[in-house]
């Protein structure tokens, strides 16, 4: 078990419970079995007494759920006691699949339909709760995260919305820009990223994957996924390269600025297997043309890493180029949900984050440093090592 050592001489600051929105339900199932594994093996802990009351159990998922009125309207419910847990609220706002009835029309469920649902089941448990903690791995209007004309800043004011409410943390993953914590200076806002799981993913999976400056390199598609893109080259000991987007001011399509071209800056990628790195795959048009420029430039394989695939065009276009041999593999986590129909895709690979953020709940909930799971440089090491 991870961190054992330090959870051993520490206790709960409060018998641990799990609401997961229906959004997050299959994640959730996998963080609670995790969660439950973890709290087995600590022997110590698992005795009688009122510092580890419910601290073994069987699950830690709430029986909640938000139903809809045939107006399309809501209510929060929650099926049990919550008076003095430490409550974990799960929710994925990019889950497009689940659906409400509203006048007799069938609705998709939008960020926006999944952010109030997360308000209800917290004014449901607020005043209630010991404390609570919001996991939303896509952090809700990310990428709305600075205001470049008269424009509204969503994700600053639903940051500062959830703490007025009464959450204590907010937890999420690889955020398009962390700097809006900023918002809330004075709450607990923590940011994890996947690499370690990126890089189990790539050495379990990919045939022949030799990490050193001859045949391997990392790719940031744009000046957003920079750092990024640097962690991982340092890291791995190897080069990197970036591409910069000329776009088109003069006019705005779907909400932003065309890309004319995109322009690369680095060494030569012949004959290398290159890792492109960010946040996440939208429609995922700029990265299947860095994709391809790459190939033309000679590279050996392309493999695109990112924490959230949406896929927002569909995958035609990715099968085409998979067909093309413009891309060898794409990886993504399973933190947000994903079409069934690209888990069948031969060059799909997911990075299992199941584990980590049950690990992540179990350390919040002992009241121990976040740094012990967020530096996993020690690991990636080892991992690295392992391979070699």
């Amino acid at each position: 078990m991870v961190n054992i050592g330090l959870l051993e001489k520490s206790i709960p600051v409060a018998p641990i419970k799990i609401a997961a929105l229906n959004s997050c339900a299959d994640l959730a199932k996998q963080v609670d079995a995790h969660l439950v594994q973890f709290r087995q093996e600590l022997d110590s802990h698992n005795q009688s007494g009122l510092n580890f009351r419910g601290y073994a159990e069987d699950t830690f998922l709430l029986d909640c759920q938000c139903p809809r009125f045939g107006s399309g309207e809501a209510k929060g419910m929650i099926h049990e006691s919550v008076r003095g847990t430490d409550l974990f609220i799960m929710v994925d706002v990019c889950n497009h699949s689940l659906t409400y009835k509203m006048g007799g029309c069938v609705n998709h469920m939008s960020p926006d339909d999944h952010y109030q649902d997360l308000k209800r089941i917290i004014a449901t448990a607020t005043g209630k709760a010991h404390r609570i903690n919001v996991i939303m791995p896509f952090l809700y209007e990310s990428r709305q995260h600075k205001r470049s004309k008269r424009e509204s800043l969503d994700c600053a004011l639903a940051l500062q919305e959830l703490i007025h409410m009464g959450v204590s943390n907010i937890i999420t993953f690889d955020a398009h820009d962390p700097r809006v914590q900023n918002s809330i200076p004075l709450a607990g806002f923590d940011n994890f990223m996947p690499t370690y799981q990126f890089l189990k993913t790539l050495c379990a999976s990919i045939e022949d994957f030799k990490i050193d400056n001859e045949h391997l390199m990392i790719i940031s598609p744009d000046e957003g996924a920079m750092q990024r893109a640097v962690y991982f080259s340092n890291i791995l000991g190897v080069d990197m390269g970036m591409f910069y987007k000329r776009r088109d001011y003069s006019t705005i399509i779907n909400g932003k600025n065309p890309i004319v071209a995109h322009e690369f800056l680095g060494d030569s990628v012949e004959g290398k297997d290159v890792i492109v790195i960010d946040d996440m795959i939208s429609s995922g048009e700029s990265m299947l043309d860095v994709a391809k420029q790459l190939k033309d430039r000679k590279a050996k394989r392309v493999i695109v890493c990112t924490t959230f695939g949406l896929f927002t065009d569909g995958l035609d276009k990715f099968d085409e180029f998979y067909e093309k041999e413009y891309i060898y593999r794409v990886i993504t986590t399973n933190l947000n949900y994903r079409n069934p129909e690209l888990l069948t895709r031969p060059y799909y690979l997911e990075a299992d984050m199941s584990k980590y953020l049950a690990s992540i709940m179990d350390i919040l909930n002992h009241d121990l440093s976040v740094e012990k799971v967020r530096s996993t440089t020690e690991k990636i090491n080892q991992l690295l090592h392992r391979h070699s």
